[in-house]
């Protein structure tokens, strides 16, 4: 039976037991497998540490479900190939072991940069064992070929295992087996297909658990069920255990603001200080769920007190607001409701309205915009949105092309674009950054206002956060 270990005190962040879930393309069954074995081993005992590969905002939300702590993400491209140990560490500490799930391809990265935010970078940054799960639906002693070919492709990344998904029968299974005993790659797991836990999904991928809350408990308990079945829980943590220790220290949110540099152009604090209880209000509910937990950890190590508010729900600000965040999400799927609720519309509005600093991210944007697919919204931006049918994705290399609450113009950060959405633009704005490929600008900067299609990882450039923490103060 597997237990926590016995020592008095919990490992250091940089020596716990680790594993990464990577697979050789995208559908082949990485979310149900690290959902599912993050699931089991919280449910023998073990406090486990929940990450995902890239920018992902919705799977780290199953990943919290089944672990009962913040799923975090580690990306390369956005926050740099040095922060994803200290990032990883941060959210690791205090706990058993940590569950790694990839993305896409196990090689797949971003485009045109290498092996730059791929899983086989993290796995080698994080000094860690990869598991290997393979579709093997339409295959079997090919198996074999394919799980040498991707254990050999780099050797700096160790393959300790495969998990083969959606098998259809016993004999499958024995033939599996038997072409595998040639790759040198022991098998850890093996899925049926029979038994595949069916997690539905729409234009930008799963629907969020925040969505479908008592659904998507069944789902990650049906999925810690096919693991415990399955898999050897033991061997996986033996591999786990295995990891190297990393160096370093693990990330800090005060000591990243210290550390950075301070704006350019500081904000006088007024006299007397900053005040009392600064609120910082951050959307949150069913139709805004994108955000990475670090930037409510900046905002609070600069000063502020973060308040999540739903705009499905709450007719009002939180008390005492200051400053606005609105992230990603699907208010697409929600323009009716939050267009109904002109209460709090009208309350965006005033507080924009004021010169208050209002950071908004794709949805966000969306929300400020002055109607959505012909919906009345918040009216902040003279721009109207729309639902397309052409996706926009990728990571992109931006520029600050205007001075804003969150970087004065030259700041260099990286972002990510996911949407199928549509922006027409009135007049009155600056843009918020111009980006490199494809060449254009992008977002709106007006008074407090700072609101883009771009996903950032503050992480990267803590001073986003101070700045808007020290206009909040003053604004």
């Amino acid at each position: 039976m597997l237990t926590s270990p016995s020592s008095p005190s919990p490992a250091p962040a940089r020596s716990v037991p680790r594993l990464v879930i990577a697979a050789p393309s995208s559908g082949s069954g990485k979310t149900t497998v690290a959902t599912g074995l993050m699931a089991a081993l919280t449910a023998r005992g073990l406090a486990v540490s929940p990450h995902k590969v890239g920018p992902d905002y919705i799977d780290p939300g199953y990943h919290a479900l089944a672990t009962g702590r913040t799923g975090r993400n580690l990306d390369a491209y956005l926050c740099g190939p040095e922060l994803v140990g200290p990032l990883f560490a941060h959210g690791a500490h205090g706990c058993d072991i940590a569950v790694v799930e990839g993305v896409m391809g196990m090689f797949d990265g971003a485009a045109g940069e290498g092996e730059l935010a791929s899983t086989a970078q993290v796995a080698k940054l994080l000094r860690a064992p990869v598991v290997l799960v393979v579709d093997a639906s339409s295959q079997s002693r090919s198996v074999a070929a394919l799980v040498h070919g991707f254990a050999s492709w780099d050797p700096e990344v160790r393959i300790g295992g495969v998990i083969l998904n959606k098998v259809a029968s016993d004999r499958h299974e024995e033939l599996l087996r038997e072409a595998l005993e040639s790759a040198g790659v022991p098998v850890l797991g093996v899925l049926r297909r029979a038994a595949q836990v069916e997690t539905p999904a729409r234009h930008l991928g799963l629907v969020p658990v925040a969505e479908r809350q008592a659904a998507a408990v069944d789902a990650v308990a049906a999925m810690a069920a096919q693991v415990s079945r399955g898999c050897d829980l033991e061997a996986l943590v033996a591999l786990a255990r295995s990891a190297g220790v990393l160096s370093g220290a693990a990330w800090d949110a005060a000591e990243a603001l210290a550390s950075s540099p301070p704006p350019p152009l500081p904000v006088p604090t007024p006299e007397g200080g900053p005040p009392d209880g600064l609120v910082v209000a951050v959307a949150g509910g069913a139709a805004f769920t994108f955000s990475y937990a670090e930037h409510a950890e900046l905002l609070g190590a600069a000063g502020a007190e973060v308040v999540v508010f739903d705009p499905l729900r709450d007719e009002r600000l939180p008390e005492g607001t200051a400053g606005l965040v609105v992230g990603g999400g699907f208010p697409e799927v929600y323009a009716a409701e939050l267009s109904a609720n002109e209460t709090l519309r009208e309350e965006v509005a005033a507080l924009a309205g004021s010169g208050a600093p209002v950071a908004a991210e794709c949805a966000g944007l969306l929300y400020l915009c002055r109607e959505l697919d012909g919906r009345p919204m918040c009216g902040v931006l003279d721009a109207t949105a729309r639902m397309s049918e052409r996706l926009t994705l990728g990571y992109r290399d931006a520029v600050a092309v205007s001075d804003s609450v969150l970087a004065v113009a030259g700041t260099r950060m990286r972002g990510h674009e996911f949407h199928r959405t549509v922006v027409e633009p009135g007049a009155g704005t600056a843009p918020a950054w111009g980006v490199r490929a494809p060449r254009r600008v992008e977002g709106f900067v007006q008074r407090g206002v700072h609101a883009s299609y771009l996903h950032t990882h503050w992480a990267s450039e803590p001073g986003v956060a101070r700045r808007f923490v020290e206009r909040c103060r003053t604004s």
